[in-house]
C-alpha cells in the first residue's frame, strides 16, 4: 500500500514572493555591512563565541584563547563587528566586554529565512 503525498500547489510555491516588500536602499546598505563583517571566519566565530558565552557577554580575555592570533588581531576583528553594528562593547577597567546586539541578528535572520519584512506604511 502506497502512502499518498499531500497535494502541493507548485505554482504558488514558485511564483509567490518571498518577502512582502523589497529592502530599501538604507536597509540593503546596513545589512550588506553586517554580512560583509561576517564573511570572515574569525569574525563569524567571534560572534558565535560572544553570543554563546555565559551571561551573554564576553571579555577579550575570554576570547583570545580560542584562536591562534594575537590580542591586537582579535581586537581588530571585534572592532569590525562593532562598527558593523553586530556587537556592543563596554569598558570595565582594563578590559572591554562585548555582547551581541539581538536586533542586528534579528535583521539578518529575517533576510536569511526570507520571512516577510513588516509592510511599509506610507504616510
Amino acid at each position: 500500500m502506497s502512502k499518498q503525498r499531500p497535494a502541493v500547489d507548485v505554482e504558488a510555491l514558485c511564483c509567490s514572493p518571498l518577502m512582502r516588500r523589497p529592502l530599501s536602499a538604507d536597509e540593503s546598505t546596513e545589512l550588506a555591512r553586517m554580512f560583509k563583517a561576517l564573511a570572515d571566519p574569525v569574525r563569524l566565530r567571534l560572534l558565535s563565541l560572544v553570543a554563546s558565552h555565559a551571561g551573554g557577554e564576553a571579555c577579550v580575555c575570554d576570547l583570545t584563547g580560542a584562536f591562534d592570533l594575537t590580542g591586537p588581531t582579535i581586537s581588530h576583528h571585534l572592532k569590525v563587528l562593532r562598527e558593523a553594528g553586530l556587537i556592543d562593547g563596554e569598558r570595565r577597567g582594563t578590559w572591554i566586554y562585548y555582547r551581541v546586539r539581538p536586533a542586528a541578528l534579528g535583521a539578518l535572520a529575517t533576510v536569511l529565512t526570507a520571512s516577510a519584512l513588516p509592510e511599509r506604511v506610507d504616510t
